[in-house]
């Protein structure tokens, strides 16, 4: 008979858990960043500015340096604590300004007919995920294969 416990508690080292955090949040934010500059280097900056957002070049820009290099460090494991910051800033951010209004869900499904699936706007709740995980990096560490473990191994000695 299988013991429950075996069943519940995990064969790895705790600390692997940062590893798939770290590779969907890296990979997430570098795909918004990336995103955002396929539409043109200046099409973000031009939809803050249609928000009314202050300093809408200034914002447009350092949000996809954010995402792109943000991204990055989270997702080599690199400086994760001092890369939490601006990120979380920025989800903070699109949190209040844009997706508030619509509510938590991000999946929302308004109809289906031949042509597929049709979602209304997202709410917060991506937004809150992407928070809590990059929270969740912080707490317990990059984990394996990080340049943080790198780092701290080669400060030990």
């Amino acid at each position: 008979m299988i013991e429950l416990r075996k069943l519940i508690t995990s064969p790895l080292a705790p600390d692997w858990a940062a590893l798939p955090l770290r590779l969907i949040v890296g990979f997430g934010f570098m795909q918004h960043g990336f995103a955002k500059l396929a539409r043109g280097a200046d099409a973000f900056p031009a939809i803050l500015q249609a928000m009314g957002m202050p300093f809408p070049h200034l914002l447009g820009y350092a949000t996809i340096a954010v995402e792109l290099l943000g991204g990055l460090c989270i997702l080599i494991g690199a400086l994760v604590p001092l890369a939490a910051i601006p990120m979380i800033a920025v989800l903070a951010v699109a949190t209040i300004t844009v997706h508030w209004p619509n509510g938590f869900s991000s999946i929302k499904l308004m109809s289906f007919d031949a042509a597929g699936a049709h979602f209304g706007q997202p709410g917060y709740e991506t937004d809150l995920l992407y928070i809590a995980a990059i929270l969740a990096l912080c707490l317990t560490g990059a984990g394996p294969f990080s340049v943080d473990r790198f780092l701290a191994r080669i400060w030990r000695r």
